[in-house]
């Protein structure tokens, strides 16, 4: 790691920082999987649980990663500017946000507990295509602050796996319901970073 490096340290009191770390947060949607794990998960002990749920966390933080640190590559071997990626992330975040507003039942797959690997809780659960989409939007735009994303990357992910980890307690806190209300409150900040990313790239669009 070059130590003259102007980006490294990340600077955690910028606002940027914090605007990425909440939005992956977001993206992310612990809150919204708290009662999908427990569904999924609710056939192991508790041990188990936690352990498949920690295993789980760690490959969805590799994979975020990997697309996080390879996303400049992956834009360019494809062509894409960063104005349509954008606008695709923005059109992506929206359909997920909707969905944490308007859910649908039937959406997640009965799966065994016992074949729990990967998918789907890792991908696409917690590194899903709206997640992936932002994280290759942050590093296209602003390559030379790879640390700080990963920074923000690392803070949302640590809040995302104090939540999932303690799913149990959150369930009987504050009920379903609450997880519920909770989760449709993000999905509506949720939608108004989709829009404004939408729109970012449309700008974006029109000045190249």
């Amino acid at each position: 790691m070059a130590i003259d490096n102007p980006h490294w340290p990340p600077s955690p009191c910028g606002m940027e920082f914090w605007s990425a770390a909440a939005m992956l947060f977001l993206i992310l949607d612990p809150v919204g999987n708290v009662p999908i794990f427990i569904s999924l998960l609710d056939p192991l002990p508790e041990f188990r649980r936690r352990r498949t749920i920690l295993r789980e966390l760690l490959i969805a933080l590799a994979v975020l990663l990997a697309f996080l640190f390879a996303g400049g590559a992956v834009l360019r071997f494809l062509g894409l500017e960063q104005s349509s990626l954008s606008v695709a992330g923005g059109v992506i975040l929206f359909l997920i946000a909707l969905g944490m507003v308007f859910p649908t039942r039937g959406l997640h797959p009965e799966v065994d507990a016992e074949d729990l690997f990967i998918v789907p809780l890792a991908v696409p659960l917690i590194a899903g295509p709206s997640a992936v989409a932002a994280l290759l939007l942050l590093a296209s735009s602003e390559p030379g602050r790879i640390w700080e994303w990963t920074a923000a990357l690392g803070v949302a992910w640590l809040a995302s796996a104090v939540i999932l980890l303690t799913s149990t307690q959150w369930l009987r806190c504050i009920g379903r319901r609450g997880l519920r209300a909770l989760e449709k409150l993000m999905g509506m900040l949720l939608i108004m970073i989709a829009v404004q990313m939408f729109l970012d790239g449309i700008k974006l669009y029109l000045e190249t």
